[in-house]
């Protein structure tokens, strides 16, 4: 089967809540209303096969250069066959056409990441805009035990 990578439209939220559903559930992604989806539909990226969704992503700026890889998933029984990568890396390469520098991520899959060639950071070394306006919504909050990775674009 062909994958399809696009960006994502409001046609869209629907469906990107539906395959976020069980992540969020499970405090693995951070839930994202609506109305949150809609104000950032221009940072998606969707992977559809045969007109199904079966991933996405969002590369979410914080400052002029610096940006995030947040909220990726890819349907369960998908995974292994490079769709979370291709997504990331048109993440990235978007990354780089708008001129950011760095792209960071806040992840329970380190060995994902790192197989990308992100480098794990401290936590600490985050914007603090990160800390107070995501994460303060996740169920784990105030105990995170997230790993932090950043990747030079």
């Amino acid at each position: 089967m062909m994958i399809l990578y696009r960006k994502a439209t409001l046609d869209d939220i629907k469906d990107m809540q539906e395959l976020m559903r069980e992540e969020v559930l499970s405090g693995i992604i951070l839930p994202r209303s609506n109305d949150e989806i809609a104000t950032n539909i221009r940072s998606y990226t969707l992977a559809v096969e045969e007109g199904k969704l079966v991933g996405l992503s969002a590369l979410h700026i914080h400052a002029p250069q610096l940006a995030e890889v947040r909220s990726i998933i890819v349907d369960k029984n998908l995974r292994g066959r490079g769709i979370g990568k291709e997504i990331v890396g048109r993440l990235l390469e978007e990354g780089r056409s708008l001129g950011l520098k760095q792209v960071f991520t806040l992840t329970y899959e380190k060995k994902f990441f790192q197989k990308l060639s992100f480098r794990e950071i401290p936590k600490e070394s985050l914007p603090t805009s990160k800390i107070w306006a995501d994460c303060i919504k996740c169920k784990h909050f105030p105990i995170c035990d997230e790993i932090s990775l950043i990747i030079d674009i």
